[in-house]
């Protein structure tokens, strides 16, 4: 069971809550509602024209298009989906607020880079000893991602494009988004909340991520973690440097080769 500080009218989306009287209806189709259930099977496109994201078969409803009427002003209102506009209104807009009041100035051009363009960060970490989800797994998508964003753009140029926004980082010694107690030694982001707010808010870019050992002999040390794909290396007299190796990077490269289609 999952409990919610979400208002009741918001809960997940899901319309639970208050209803109101709804005035006699009937079975007439407008031509703008004809237009609206046309819109709404295109999918998503930009103001070029240009598909954006897919939308529902024929045959499904029209559920999260569905207004709510208002019986003190006589009349219909948005019933905005609180899982979507929750999640844009407080981590994108940093507003404290669980959804949006309205969506007035917001177009599918608004929605296509809300995003990237409203300075939306992400800070990607993986245990490089998860014995659950490979390592591998958050790398190939990394790739994913920089293929996509930045097509036919050299490799280390692609890659600084989209460390912009999207930063990965591989946890030497790190298991299954925990410590790991057959590498004691390695440490752990402790931080990564006030990392990403300093990033955000203050322009502070995580050149490297903040971490602390956690048990063993070094337990409470500071460490730093590698922002892909610059490599850890220790030196002889201990010196800790992020080195970019192109041998190492190509241990993470791989081809799906028994797949007909590309794996994202």
């Amino acid at each position: 069971m999952v409990l919610s500080s979400a208002t009741p009218r918001t809960s997940l989306g899901l319309g639970f809550g208050k209803r109101d009287t709804e005035p006699a209806q009937n079975g007439t189709v407008s031509a703008e509602a004809v237009a609206v259930a046309q819109k709404i099977v295109d999918g998503l496109h930009d103001s070029e024209g240009r598909q954006v994201y897919i939308s529902y078969q024929m045959v499904a409803g029209f559920n999260n298009a569905q207004k709510t009427y208002n019986s003190t002003i006589r009349t219909w209102e948005l019933d905005i989906a609180g899982a979507g506009g929750g999640w844009v209104a407080r981590f994108l807009e940093l507003r404290d607020e669980d959804n949006f009041s309205t969506l007035d100035g917001v177009t599918y051009d608004t929605l296509k880079g809300w995003m990237v363009q409203d300075g939306g960060k992400i800070i990607h970490f993986h245990g490089e000893q998860d014995s659950s989800i490979p390592p591998g797994s958050s790398v190939h998508y990394y790739n994913s991602v920089r293929k996509m964003m930045h097509p036919g753009k050299p490799y280390n140029e692609s890659t600084s494009a989209l460390k912009e926004w999207h930063r990965l980082y591989l946890v030497p010694g790190a298991a299954h988004c925990a410590t790991n107690e057959l590498q004691p030694n390695g440490p752990f982001p402790q931080t990564n909340f006030a990392v990403m707010a300093e990033w955000v808010e203050q322009g502070i870019v995580p050149e490297t991520l903040n971490a602390t050992i956690l048990q063993g002999e070094y337990k409470g040390t500071n460490e730093q973690i590698c922002v892909w794909p610059l490599r850890p290396l220790w030196a002889d007299n201990n010196t800790f440097m992020c080195e970019y190796n192109q041998a190492s990077i190509n241990t993470f490269e791989y081809s799906f080769d028994a797949y007909k289609l590309p794996l994202y």
